[in-house]
């Protein structure tokens, strides 16, 4: 009886173990996505000054800005909406939008001059390498969460303790990202 008791205890102890650890990874993957949403408020908040930054110089690029209005405004209202693969999606559309505005920025020398339009430039450069230090982190805590999800024995408890797997954090099929850039190099 009492070897039935100390069998029993320690399976109890077990599952409790299992579920902490669940619950520890689980919380860690949601700071991390929290993560996320700090550096891309950021960078909303950063767009509109650059955009006035750079609006009077820019006059015949405003289709260009246009682009990065609209796309900032998508990318915020799909983060709202809760839905990752349409906030994905957006937020690409944003990074090329971006992209092409700092691309574009460089042809213009008064830009380039302008201490407060190069300090923004900096300042979105650096945002956007740590929205993807902030992606890299969130996917490798989501991999470890998964993980120790689907491994034996803490996949018999880890349903009927009420967790499932979370998404990566990846491009869309269809993301204009994967395609292969295209370089020249002739003057």
């Amino acid at each position: 009886m009492i070897i039935l008791a100390v069998v029993v205890l320690a399976v109890v102890l077990w599952v409790v173990v299992i579920f902490n650890h669940l619950v520890t990874l689980r919380n860690q993957v949601a700071n991390a996505f929290k993560q996320i949403d700090v550096q891309l408020k950021r960078r909303y908040d950063l767009i509109p000054n650059l955009i006035n930054s750079v609006k009077g110089e820019m006059k015949f690029e405003q289709a260009t800005l246009e682009k990065v209005i609209q796309a900032r405004a998508a990318a915020m209202t799909a983060g709202a909406s809760g839905n990752m693969n349409d906030s994905m999606a957006k937020e690409g559309m944003l990074t090329q939008a971006l992209g092409k505005l700092i691309a574009l920025s460089e042809n213009y020398p008064n830009l380039k001059a302008n201490e407060s339009v190069k300090t923004l430039m900096e300042e979105l450069t650096h945002t956007e390498n740590q929205i993807g230090f902030a992606r890299q982190f969130y996917n490798d805590i989501v991999t470890k969460f998964n993980t120790e999800q689907q491994v034996f024995p803490n996949n018999i408890f880890a349903s009927m303790m009420g967790f499932t797997s979370s998404e990566l954090f990846e491009l869309p099929q269809e993301s204009k990202e994967r395609e292969v850039p295209k370089v020249e190099l002739t003057v």
